[in-house]
């Protein structure tokens, strides 16, 4: 069966095409943002099925079901069913939209039952009991950078630019290296807010500064390794949150900045050993792409179960 997969973060996006027996076929696009008309998800979703359409005109006309993952579906994008049916109307086969934590958690326990934690540019976490169980999607986070997006990308990388105002100001002997990355990134503290205050990007610009923050904290940098090990730890009470008392006591940490390892990875497994000792903390077994390839198939074969806030056909 051959199947179609969005995945659209605030750093970046790629669609994919998988067909039995052949390799994936993949290209990658422009990252989401957020401005006063909303999410620009939509606009990301066409722009890579135009790209798909014109790259793969044969294996296109081959799709039998299309899955979407994207950041803020659930929160800045108007109807994400009218994306969906778009999307199926275009392609000529069913569709379904999730927000990102859903194809995450898809791709990471290959559709059993757990909870996932999404470390991107923001960060959000679900759980769910797996096929057959009855349990639909739990949501925690994913309020967007300025209400949660507890241990994400942009919060990070924000929490790293504060401290190396404060050490700027005077006020802090700490975040001297933090102030010296920042420099290097974005020039003169003084045209910080210029830069940041008024971008639709603003989310994926903070998120790129939380990979100087990664990189600090390998070195040994007190102030971003606890910067780096705080943001693990507010991961784990999500994934925990997520877990309830009905689900699977398993739990995964994806995203992109899950990849970092070392301070965030210790302060996710420690925290989550503290408040739920029984939980098996796992590998992901696959990315939110992944995730939404699996989607896809579900839904070619008729078996998605649309939940408001979380999934939509």
């Amino acid at each position: 069966m051959t199947v179609l997969a969005f995945d659209v973060g605030g750093s970046g996006s790629r669609v994919a095409l998988a067909r039995p027996g052949a390799v994936r076929l993949e290209l990658s696009g422009e990252r989401a943002a957020v401005g006063a008309d909303g999410s620009t998800v939509p606009a990301v979703v066409r722009s890579l099925l135009a790209a798909a359409t014109a790259a793969w005109p044969d294996e296109m006309r081959a799709v039998r079901g299309v899955g979407i993952g994207a950041t803020g579906l659930g929160s800045l994008v108007r109807s994400p069913a009218d994306l969906a049916r778009e999307v199926a109307g275009a392609v000529g086969a069913p569709a379904a939209a999730a927000i990102d934590a859903v194809t995450a958690h898809l791709g990471a326990l290959d559709g059993a039952g757990g909870a996932v934690v999404v470390l991107g540019t923001g960060a959000i976490a679900v759980g769910h009991g797996g096929p057959g169980s009855g349990t639909g999607w739990r949501r925690v986070d994913g309020w967007g950078h300025l209400l949660g997006d507890r241990g994400g990308g942009a919060s990070v990388g924000l929490d790293g630019l504060r401290v190396a105002l404060v050490h700027h100001d005077g006020v802090d002997p700490r975040g001297a290296a933090l102030l010296a990355a920042a420099r290097l990134r974005f020039g003169d503290p003084t045209t910080w807010p210029g830069q940041l205050y008024t971008r639709p990007d603003r989310a994926g610009v903070l998120a790129q500064f939380a990979s100087d923050v990664v990189e600090l904290a390998a070195q040994g940098d007190p102030a971003a390794h606890g910067i780096v090990h705080e943001a693990g730890a507010d991961a784990a009470r999500s994934v925990v949150a997520a877990l309830g008392d009905d689900v699977p006591a398993r739990v995964a940490l994806s995203g992109g900045l899950a990849r970092a390892g070392g301070a965030l990875s210790s302060g996710f497994s420690t925290t989550v050993a503290a408040l739920r000792p029984d939980a098996e903390v796992r590998r992901p077994l696959g990315d939110p792409l992944d995730g939404a390839l699996l989607l896809a198939r579900t839904v070619a074969e008729h078996r998605v179960v649309p939940q408001e806030g979380c999934l939509w056909t």
